[in-house]
């Protein structure tokens, strides 16, 4: 059928399908070589910045002009006296442009004969290292001098494949970036020579007393035969080791073509010239906290300092005769004294530092007892109290935490000045809850105690959260120079500007709550659990002694000077009839009569260990005697003084073969109320 010029097949007829066509696979595409290429080059430019990144944070070029020991630091006292040297020998850098050829060569023949041309690792000499050691020849290593410098400089001295990678990294790191010579001085002017000694011109000077760039074919070899076993091979160790080692760089010097075979046969084995330098102990208590301050003033150099410190011989020396004179027995006993602003003129850690390096001054946290006292009262007085505010004296018998007055010496009533100075816990701790933990804690933080100290705890009232010596002596100074906080230091604190008082950052006390406090601390001397502290002049202090007498202190002030003395036991155990009125005071009054020439210190006799009943807390000795109304009359030293007033004004009347002598006073306390009497 035809229709439209299109032929229509007959549907009768079967039509068959065209055989469809055949499809290629598809194809993978396909890298171009030049493709593969960039890739590669690509991903090792990458790795290429990566180490150079991961190099430059882990192996500073900078770090190989520092010196790989802390240099020698020689600390003096006030006067100039050294008092102390710490740290390694060391001296200025070298310069190879100026050493004698035949230093150079010595050191090239010996550790890297190959030094000018290879890349910071030496096959040849790997190899000729390994058939030695094999052979049954000297053993040798295969590090070469950039190795070496990458090594000491760089590493440490752990044996690790991971550690020797790095090496190799870091050798051809410093190959790329420095020349020949710069790493060369690097490594001469840090290697350790033996005797605490490091680089070359140090070495020089201790071994033979001469610079470097005159030393002779014979100690130029020496010194380089060192580098193999520095503290074995040291000339001042085992000279005729030594000398053998010499001969043997020579020996290699030949080999290199560096001398004739008779030429280093006529070397002449070379003399030493050690001087005899000044024996200082390399630390004491004072020097081994003074030295991180040295550290800090400048940055690290070769060279070895030299810094004044503030420690005053003087004082240091009364110090130790205070304490040898105190008849502790084998209880422990430190002492620290320092200037109003913080300046550390004096410092015992112990008995004996050879014996036991352990400062207890710094690094002795215990309890001070009431020494703490004084944050509680001072928290009270900016709470608006005045000392004549009057507290329950009487048994805490409500709640958990139940302390006692030391002897059982109570009243129904009792001031904050006769509170303090008699140091009545009881009172303490109300006076402790009135004012609130917060108050007294922000206060001991303000005067720069920086020890934890418990919130919610009333013990904390009556010192029972831990602290150092140095720190508690601070605060107290801080208070004796009305400006906190105070930063104890070893070297002299640096002249201030004109506006830098307005950017220190120190607080002080009003003048109202200043002279308070004050009042209170030349109380507790005059008539409280101080007096076997008492000086002539004027003086302030605090005692403490913590639960079961295991820490006996006394902390005050006279003058310019405030030191804080603590006794105890290393274990924690018990003194035997010690508080802070007794043996702390009496080593507090001694030294400060000697430091500030009162008259000199008289021998006492050594006592036995101290003996007696252990009491809690603070433990007053005899009281005063009272005469009238407005008199006391006490014994100090085998003398009478008697307190009392004239036109108001408190004055001590003293009376010795010396005459009649009349200081300025403490107000007397008005007549405790008898503990029978009802209270207001």
């Amino acid at each position: 059928m035809e229709l439209s010029g299109h032929v229509i097949a007959d549907s009768a007829q079967p039509v068959t399908p065209a055989a469809p066509e055949s499809v290629a696979p598809l194809a993978k595409p396909r890298w171009s070589r030049w493709k593969r290429v960039k890739l590669a080059f690509a991903a090792a430019l990458f790795l290429v910045f990566v180490t150079i990144g991961y190099l430059a944070v882990t192996a500073p070029l900078s770090k190989s002009l520092q010196p790989i020991a802390p240099p020698e630091i020689t600390l003096l006292a006030a006067d100039g006296t050294p008092i102390a040297r710490n740290g390694a020998i060391t001296d200025s850098p070298v310069d190879v442009s100026k050493l004698p050829p035949h230093v150079v060569h010595a050191f090239l023949a010996i550790e890297d004969r190959r030094f000018y041309s290879h890349w910071g690792v030496d096959p040849r000499g790997i190899a000729r290292a390994a058939w030695s050691n094999l052979t049954g020849g000297s053993t040798q290593g295969g590090s070469t001098i950039t190795q070496q410098l990458a090594k000491f400089t760089f590493l440490t001295a752990e044996r690790s494949l991971t550690r020797k990678a790095r090496e190799l990294l870091i050798a051809f790191w410093l190959e790329g970036w420095l020349t020949k010579d710069e790493i060369l001085e690097r490594y001469l002017s840090n290697a350790y020579f033996g005797d605490n000694t490091y680089g070359l011109r140090a070495a020089s000077l201790h071994y033979f007393h001469r610079q470097p760039e005159k030393l002779t074919e014979g100690q130029g070899a020496l010194l380089a035969g060192l580098m193999k076993a520095p503290s074995r091979l040291a000339p001042t160790n085992n000279f005729a080791l030594s000398q053998k080692r010499m001969r043997l760089v020579l020996q290699t010097m030949v080999e290199a073509g560096y001398l004739t075979q008779q030429q280093a046969k006529a070397v002449p084995t070379p003399r030493l010239d050690v001087r005899d330098r000044s024996e200082l102990p390399t630390g004491t208590y004072f020097a081994d906290w003074a030295l991180p301050q040295a550290r800090q003033i400048e940055a690290a150099g070769y060279a070895g300092q030299t810094y004044r410190t503030t420690l005053d011989s003087r004082l240091q020396a009364a110090a130790h005769r205070a304490i040898r004179q105190a008849g502790a027995g084998k209880a422990q006993v430190a002492l620290v004294a320092m200037r109003r602003n913080g300046e550390v003129v004096a410092m015992v850690g112990g008995r004996d530092y050879s014996a036991s390096p352990f400062n207890r001054v710094t690094q002795a946290r215990r309890q001070p007892g009431s020494t703490f006292k004084l944050f509680v009262y001072l928290a009270a007085l900016k709470a608006g109290m005045s000392p004549d505010d009057t507290l329950p004296n009487t048994p805490i018998e409500a709640g958990s935490y139940r302390p006692q007055n030391a002897g059982g010496a109570y009243s129904p009533t009792i001031t904050l000045e006769d509170a303090f100075a008699h140091s009545s816990n009881v009172a303490a701790v109300r006076l402790f809850s009135k004012v609130g933990d917060e108050a007294v804690i922000d206060m001991a933080r303000r005067l720069g105690v920086s020890s934890p100290l418990p919130a919610g705890d009333p013990s904390l009232a009556l010192g029972t959260a831990s602290m150092t010596l140095l720190e508690l002596t601070s605060a107290y100074a801080g208070v004796a120079a009305n400006s906190f906080p105070v930063a104890p230091r070893a070297f002299p604190v640096p002249e201030a500007g004109w506006f830098d008082w307005l950017l220190d950052g120190k607080r002080s006390l009003s003048s109202r709550n200043h002279d308070a406090i004050e009042g209170m601390l030349r109380a507790t001397i005059n008539r409280g659990t101080g007096h076997a502290a008492m000086l002539r002049g004027p003086n302030f202090g605090k005692t403490g002694t913590s639960q079961e007498n295991r820490d006996a202190l006394f902390v005050g002030y006279s003058g310019d000077l405030v030191v804080g003395v603590w006794v105890g036991n290393d274990d924690n155990s018990p003194l035997k009839g010690v508080s802070g009125g007794t043996i702390p005071a009496r080593i507090w009054r001694d030294f400060m009569r000697d430091a500030l020439g009162e008259r000199p210190v008289p021998s006492r006799p050594k006592a036995a260990d101290p003996d007696g009943p252990v009491q809690p807390l603070d433990v007053p000795e005899i009281g005063d005697i009272p005469v009238g109304d407005d008199s006391h009359v006490r014994i100090e030293d085998g003398q009478a003084v008697i307190s009392t007033k004239f036109g108001g004004v408190p004055l001590d009347v003293q009376i010795d073969g010396q005459g009649l002598r009349v200081n300025p006073g403490a107000p007397a306390p008005a007549s405790a109320p008898a503990s029978s009497s009802p209270g207001p």
